[in-house]
């Protein structure tokens, strides 16, 4: 179901990665440390310590510090997500791995060494602090909502406000926060980086989510009067928002290669149970509404596959590639869904239980389509700009 591998490298590393997560992660999916607030920090040291005598930590990034392209590296992270454990072991998991890659294009050689170098080697983990309180009318999909505010005082910067939703900060080293820094007609952001734990970074209550493979679960966060030397602004003062669509679209393309590894695994697991349950004297699979469904299933992921190769594409031509990215997270998001969902029906009590990833992928995929952007919003930013590319072409004319 994976696509070619697109060159040889990414093939010896694609498949050293495959043959870890299936046969040496996989068998930890049932450990008690698998919390709903993801798997605790001992069973990640576990599953890392392993990653590195495999010599397969943070496989997408050589020892000489290059990236994989991002078609290779989608060769590589499609195969780390066979498992829900498979990222995390691995450290290509949200928000390091899109983290580590925005650092790797706009931090300073003092803030790699400092704040990259420790992420790159699997020792600690970050969190990215963007998203907020939609009930004091904070950032979410609308950035320009932000609410946390910087200013100036000195050398060093003084920074207040609440986030929502921060993905992995119970546990994390490195904190990379998103403020307001600037008025006028449009907002400007910058971005601070921060050595965590901090004391003026309180985690007010983890909030219960539908997923649970995130380690350190998704925390209510508030910041109370942080002071961030001049010297740790990632980039420049008033280019935050810049320096997020760096980040943006690799990420969101990362979750969709890392999310079709976990449905082909589901779909491998409800295909296995279709051939091996029987009722009404035949295999379900000889049942035209359990075959097709797995049918469908393989075209679903096919295109998925397509769609994700050819993103990767247009990203390693230098574009920032919004648009691709909106598109293909889009509908990527949906059909992942789908082919998760239909893994679920397939297998019916069985596929509602814990006694295989297949339930804990479908609400994976669930929350996907919410994930660095709700399916609706990419829908309706791809619209905006259809109609404003059509009516140029017609006034063209």
């Amino acid at each position: 179901m994976f696509l070619a591998y697109p060159t040889s490298r990414s093939e010896a590393i694609g498949e050293k990665v495959e043959a870890f997560v299936r046969t040496v992660v996989a068998p930890y999916e049932q450990d008690p440390r698998c919390t709903e607030e993801g798997p605790t920090e001992a069973l990640i040291q576990e599953l890392r310590t392993k990653a590195r005598e495999a010599g397969l930590m943070t496989p997408h990034i050589l020892p000489s510090g290059e990236h994989l392209s991002q078609r290779e590296t989608a060769a590589v992270l499609m195969r780390s997500g066979l498992s829900p454990l498979g990222p995390v072991a691995l450290n290509t998991m949200a928000p390091d791995e899109g983290n580590m890659y925005m650092l790797g294009k706009v931090a300073n050689e003092d803030q790699k060494n400092r704040f990259l170098k420790k992420l790159v080697s699997g020792e600690a983990r970050s969190a990215f602090f963007m998203t907020e309180l939609a009930s004091e009318g904070g950032a979410g999909s609308d950035p320009t909502l932000l609410q946390t505010e910087a200013k100036q005082d000195g050398d060093e910067w003084v920074i207040n406000g609440r986030k929502a939703f921060i993905t992995g900060v119970e546990g994390a080293e490195v904190g990379i926060i998103m403020a307001r820094t600037g008025g006028g007609e449009r907002i400007k952001a910058t971005m601070f980086l921060v050595n965590l734990p901090h004391p003026a970074i309180k985690v007010e209550r983890l909030i219960d989510t539908i997923d649970s493979s995130m380690p350190g679960g998704h925390a209510q966060v508030l910041i109370d009067n942080l002071r961030v030397p001049q010297e740790d602004i990632l980039g420049a003062v008033d280019e935050g928002f810049r320096y997020a669509q760096v980040r943006l679209s690799p990420a969101r393309l990362s979750h969709c290669m890392r999310w079709f590894g976990s449905v082909v695994r589901a779909n491998e697991i409800a295909a296995e149970y279709a051939v091996s349950r029987t009722a009404f004297g035949k295999l379900l699979i000889d049942h035209e509404g359990v075959g097709f469904k797995l049918v469908e299933n393989q075209m679903a992921m096919k295109q998925a596959a397509l769609l994700i190769d050819w993103c990767a594409a247009h990203l390693d031509t230098g574009d920032l590639g919004t648009t691709e990215s909106s598109l293909t997270k889009a509908a990527v998001g949906e059909a992942l869904f789908t082919v998760a969902d239909r893994c679920v029906q397939v297998m019916g009590g069985m596929g509602l239980s814990k006694d295989t990833i297949v339930e804990q992928v479908f609400r994976e995929t669930r929350a996907f389509r919410v994930y660095d952007g709700p399916t609706e919003v990419h829908k309706w930013s791809l619209a905006k700009k259809l109609k404003k590319t059509t009516l140029q072409k017609l006034a063209a004319q």
